[in-house]
């Protein structure tokens, strides 16, 4: 019966024409800030706005759940985040490693053999930080079946690595454990 509907819907004519597309595309926008008068009203809404920018921002890095994108939501992305950041990795000296590969290959009039030694050094570090990677995720999914039985696990095992490879200042939200805490 709907699909009989449907079809009476679209064989009929809508009775007016079509919008033109600059017409369509200039209705459809709304601006979220009333429009301003004057310069200083202007500077006044652009400066409400950075300031509220500024207040999500920093609610994000606390960790509130209202704040956070979609991707980061929930009591089992928090206890993935909170389990990562309990932990020390190899992961997260890979870019400090590459800055130290860097300046070591910088030396090879020196010491002729600093480059292979750097590179060796470096690739040494991000194949452990992959077998890191790999339990890690192993060890996630594990904790997160025995203490949430019936959520999803699709996903959890990367996100926690791709953590454990950021630099524990630059994560995002900030750590909330202590590295070596236990919670």
């Amino acid at each position: 019966m709907s699909n009989e509907s449907s079809e009476a819907k679209t064989s009929q004519k809508k009775g007016r024409p079509t919008p033109k597309r600059k017409d369509a595309e200039s209705a459809r926008k709304v601006s979220s800030l009333a429009p301003a008068r004057s310069k200083e009203e202007k500077a006044r809404q652009k400066s409400a706005a950075r300031a509220a920018r500024i207040a999500q921002r920093a609610a994000y890095l606390r960790g509130e759940e209202n704040a956070l994108p979609l991707r980061d939501r929930g009591p089992v992305k928090r206890f993935v985040r909170n389990y990562v950041d309990s932990r020390r990795s190899i992961g997260e000296y890979f870019l400090p490693i590459i800055a130290i590969v860097l300046l070591v290959s910088t030396l090879q009039n020196v010491f002729p053999l600093a480059p292979i030694i750097g590179v060796a050094l470096m690739y040494t570090v991000l194949f452990a930080s992959f077998i890191d990677g790999f339990l890690l995720k192993r060890k996630i999914i594990r904790e997160v079946v025995a203490r949430f039985p019936g959520e999803p696990t699709k996903g959890l095992g990367m996100y926690g690595w791709l953590r454990s490879t950021q630099m524990r200042r630059m994560r995002a939200p900030k750590p909330g454990v202590a590295a070596g805490e236990k919670f």
